[in-house]
């Protein structure tokens, strides 16, 4: 299986044009299976008042998908999209909105793959530190989150973590491994000229990994302000879940 995450910055590319067709076709150049995206328009005059949700679903045939609205703009705001091949079994979306800081979320789903379930997060964490690492300890201990600790997990996005400090300080000590180390080789941002390791996954339980790479193709570096990031990975050990496992959108 193939999963992308992408910050796709509203469509608005490096030379500052709404373009979304490339992202798009950056997308389909990949493959994946399983789509985290962030920072994805609905109804903003900045691109067109397109739907991105529903137009990325239908141009990348996904058979699910799920948006979440995280910052309001008039009639419309950004967020977060998670695209899927297989249904959602379940869904569910958490804010993790510190304090007064601006309007963040994260994504929950399981998805029904053809390896079995997966537990899948898609988020985008805060600009401060301290911000990030409330979101980080409200997410792990969150009700909708530990109803399913037990599959096979994968938590994706921009997690905004400049200093790389999120690992060592909450998902190691909960059993998540870093798929995106060394940090050297995953410097998604600026996307023209990559210093930062801003794009990550993490992973825990039944799941093997076969390759992590950043997308650096051309029309990469032109489509967004950060650059893709690509797993391929396979459930070690298929999960059943039951019907009583079932959560409700939050």
């Amino acid at each position: 299986m193939r999963l992308l995450t992408y910050n796709i910055h509203k469509g608005i590319g490096s030379d500052r044009r709404y373009r979304l067709e490339r992202i798009i076709e950056v997308i389909q150049e990949q493959a994946p299976d399983l789509v985290c995206l962030q920072e994805v328009d609905r109804h903003v005059r900045r691109s067109h008042y397109h739907d991105q949700p529903s137009l990325l679903a239908h141009r990348l045939g996904a058979k699910a998908h799920l948006f979440q609205l995280n910052v309001p703009h008039h009639e419309g705001g950004y967020g977060n999209l998670i695209l899927s091949r297989w249904p959602f079994r379940n869904e569910c979306q958490v804010s993790i909105r510190h304090r007064r800081r601006k309007p963040r979320g994260a994504q929950l789903v399981v998805v029904e793959t053809a390896q079995g379930p997966l537990h899948l997060i898609n988020w985008h964490l805060g600009l401060r530190e301290k911000e990030r690492r409330w979101q980080a300890f409200h997410l792990l201990n969150h009700g909708s989150f530990l109803e399913f600790a037990h599959l096979p997990t994968i938590i994706a996005g921009d997690f905004n973590d400049w200093r790389n400090t999120l690992g060592k300080h909450h998902f190691l000590h909960h059993g998540f491994r870093h798929a995106t180390a060394p940090i050297r080789r995953f410097r998604s941002f600026p996307s023209f000229l990559a210093v930062a390791s801003l794009d990550k996954i993490y992973y825990r339980g039944d799941i093997a990994i076969h390759h992590a790479a950043i997308v650096r193709t051309p029309l990469a570096r032109l489509a967004s302000d950060h650059l893709p990031l690509v797993l391929d990975f396979h459930l070690a050990k298929p999960t059943t879940i039951t019907d009583d496992a079932a959560v409700s959108p939050a």
